[in-house]
């Protein structure tokens, strides 16, 4: 770990313990940043009840106990038991040379876990609108960050594929023809494909009765129905994969877990659950009841497992995915980045999967809850007409507004670079506007700001990435130079200590789950970046040394966006 307050709390630690006795040990240091000094150690004042001393004179004992010699210029006690230190130039400087040096710029390489991740879940024949976007944006930000910590991602595509509406969709697919015009809406416009089966199921009586006798088919494995069933589903494949595609999301075919996955093991889940007395028939349903979960006037609120039709439902699907993500994908930790609205539905799935002997105690799920997207009117953002917002159209629309600020800002640029550059920029913009807000927050969803050059935007981390590389190539060198990095200017400084930083924010990112953490430090490391390159002269620095280092540093600045930007699921175009 190169962080500065890594490697000083347990040297921190161990001096509390030598100066106030063995029952200190591993005591926490409290180690923050400061604005007297590059950081704060807060513990005398935590200590002080404990010990019965006044908390400076805990202070004053820590400090004859510390040995910082190497690593700190300077160390004094302030206010009621404050212990300001501050870092020793060559101190940083050799953190920042190792960071320099390591390809992984400083990221650590966890201890291994299987994590599958639930994310995206759009439904075969029906178009991906607004509110598939973030669940999408987040869980391939964190599929990204946990692989490069060295975690096993499975990737979870549990795609809506399977249930009643399906019998309408084949029964209009089969009267089409699967190779007609009609049947190509499903890769191009799914919505209308769909509407057009709903319309004949609702008005023509012969149409819905044969499409009820194909649920039946369906359900029972009919070969001709399979067939037809799997062509519905290969075209919306290939619309979920241009969606995939333009987003640049690492979801693939064999990525897809849908509802029909598991048809096999539902009827088993149903007499699992009854053998171990979880599950009772209740007006023809078979239900968990589970204490805790009341609704109104404090009646027990029912998880159905099967609906008195017989009919399974999403409880039956879900309960089937945690067992085979347990026992058959041999998960550590399950993340599932669904809406916040199925996160009582999602509990009481894990609380009965969990009484089942499914999923034992030592294996983690968590619901990364993903809020809502909304418009100017701080309404959850649809058209016009009050319908889901198409997320193709969305999407579109953002490289259209993208590539209209590139022929503002750089109509030197050739034509081609302006097309290249477009829907890097664009969906990038969209991307970042995501994932830099807490994701289980709600927030406005505002083209001309995402694609602003200025401000906390995507577009601003991509145009300081190509800043860099400007410099770069105007003074010859291809990223970090390997030259010695000195920190004498306080900008220098900063920027060293901001670059310290980005493994342990990684390493958050995968612990608490939380994009917007890296989003946040890549911000500050462009500021910090842009401070350096208006007060420490890079290309016309004063002697051939410093020209290097700052070369270096700027070098190693680029390195950190890339990487960053990258473990979000954002290019960083070559030219801006």
């Amino acid at each position: 770990m190169t962080s500065p307050l890594a490697a000083l709390a347990p040297l921190v630690s161990s001096a509390i313990e030598r100066a106030l006795g063995p029952e200190f040990a591993g005591a926490d240091p409290v180690l923050r940043p400061s604005q007297f000094a590059d950081v704060q150690c807060n513990a005398p004042l935590a200590l002080a009840k404990k010990v019965g001393a006044p908390p400076r004179d805990v202070a004053a004992r820590i400090v004859e106990a510390l040995d910082l010699a190497e690593q700190c210029s300077g160390i004094e006690i302030s206010g009621p038991g404050f212990i300001n230190l501050t870092f020793a130039d060559g101190w940083l400087e050799g953190l920042v040379a190792a960071v320099a040096a390591d390809d992984r710029l400083g990221v650590p390489t966890e201890q291994r876990q299987v994590i599958p991740i639930d994310y995206s879940a759009p439904n075969v024949a029906k178009e991906m609108h607004v509110g598939h976007l973030r669940t999408t944006v987040v869980g391939d930000a964190l599929a990204r960050t946990l692989e490069h910590l060295g975690h096993e991602v499975v990737r979870q595509n549990h795609i809506g594929d399977w249930g009643t509406p399906f019998g309408m969709l084949l029964e209009h697919l089969t009267d089409v023809g699967p190779d007609s015009a009609e049947a190509g809406l499903l890769e191009t416009d799914p919505n209308a494909f769909y509407q057009a089966a709903r319309e004949r199921f609702d008005g023509d009586e012969e149409f819905a009765t044969r499409s009820r006798a194909r649920v039946v088919q369906l359900q029972a494995g009919e070969p001709e129905t399979l067939r037809l069933w799997e062509s519905l589903v290969e075209l919306s494949r290939h619309y979920f994969n241009r969606i995939y595609a333009l987003l640049d999301v690492t979801l693939a075919d064999e990525h897809l877990a849908g509802e029909s996955t598991y048809n096999d093991q539902l009827e088993g889940i149903c007499a699992e659950l009854e053998e171990k007395g979880l599950a009772t028939v209740d007006n023809g349903a078979l239900c968990v009841f589970l204490d805790g979960y009341t609704g109104r006037e404090g009646k027990p609120v029912p998880l159905i497992i099967r609906k008195s039709d017989g009919g399974y439902g999403y409880a039956t699907t879900d309960l089937a995915t945690v067992k085979h993500r347990v026992q058959t994908l041999g998960a550590d930790r399950i993340l599932y980045v669904i809406g916040a609205p199925q996160s009582l539905h999602l509990q009481m799935c894990w609380q009965t999967a969990r009484l089942a002997g499914w999923l034992p105690e030592d294996v983690e799920v968590v619901h990364v809850q993903i809020g809502n997207v909304l418009g100017p009117d701080r309404k959850i953002l649809r058209t016009r007409s009050g319908t889901p917002l198409r997320l193709m159209a969305l999407l579109e629309e953002a490289v259209a507004t993208a590539r209209r600020v590139i022929d503002a800002s750089r109509p030197d640029l050739d034509e081609d670079v302006r097309a290249t550059i477009a829907p890097q920029v664009g969906i990038g913009a969209v991307k970042y506007a995501d994932l830099s807000v807490a994701h289980d927050s709600e927030y406005v969803f505002d083209l001309d700001r995402m694609t602003a050059l200025t401000g906390n935007t995507g577009p601003y981390l991509q145009y300081a990435a190509a800043r860099i590389r400007s410099i770069l190539r105007r003074g010859a060198v291809d990223g970090a130079s390997g030259a010695a990095i000195r920190l004498a200017e306080p900008a220098e400084r900063a920027l060293g200590l901001r670059l310290l930083e980005f493994g342990e924010v990684v390493e958050s990112v995968g612990r608490e789950l939380e994009p917007h953490r890296l989003c946040g430090f890549l911000f500050e490391v462009a500021q910090d970046f842009s401070g350096f390159y208006e007060q420490c002269p890079v290309l016309q620095a004063p002697d051939a040394a410093t020209r290097a280092s700052r070369l270096a540093l700027a070098g190693l600045t680029l390195d950190v966006l890339v990487q960053g930007l990258d473990l979000l699921g954002i290019e960083a175009p070559e030219r801006m």
